[in-house]
């Protein structure tokens, strides 16, 4: 699965990079903030740090469109460090609520920023992934949604977005 999301997300960013001319740029560090403002669009999705509020969370759909967002841009960084494959990816499980995992995955992210190592990217994948899965997303929730958001970034780029 990894693989193929990672070969869908080489072409997005191939064309978004020919078509804003954007090929011998260094976007690392965009791409980092893009993927935390994306993770803090999900948190406000699920809601689940809003003890003042009494409104439930967005609907499952909506969750887990936020989330491949997430995930296109881990791909994307990824592919900045010549990563097309985690055959190394462990998802390890602790036992986490939804806030305390939120703080881990900024957490690795900010670590990330300060050192790019493989290592570190590591961490974010297996945090990030350990999320989705207390969100309650299966790997063919991902995949199958991360394959409509991709087409629909692809429909975007169409239309001058």
């Amino acid at each position: 699965m990894i693989e193929q999301l990672f070969k869908l997300q080489r072409q997005l960013d191939e064309r978004i990079a020919k078509e804003h001319g954007l090929e011998q740029v260094d976007l690392m560090d965009k791409k980092v903030m893009a993927l935390l403002v994306e993770l803090g669009e999900l948190a406000n999705e699920t809601r689940c740090f809003k003890f003042w509020s009494k409104k439930p969370p967005a609907e499952r759909e909506v969750i887990l469109e936020e989330y491949v967002d997430g995930i296109h841009f881990i791909l994307s960084i990824g592919i900045e460090l010549d990563i097309e494959d985690l055959l190394n990816l462990e998802l390890y499980e602790e036992s986490r609520d939804l806030v305390n995992q939120f703080h881990r995955v900024f957490y690795s992210i900010s670590m990330f920023r300060e050192n790019t190592s493989l290592e570190n990217y590591h961490t974010i994948f297996n945090e990030y992934l350990l999320l989705g899965r207390l969100l309650g997303f299966s790997s063919k929730d991902i995949e199958k949604a991360y394959i409509l958001k991709n087409e629909v970034n692809h429909q975007r780029q169409d239309q001058g977005y």
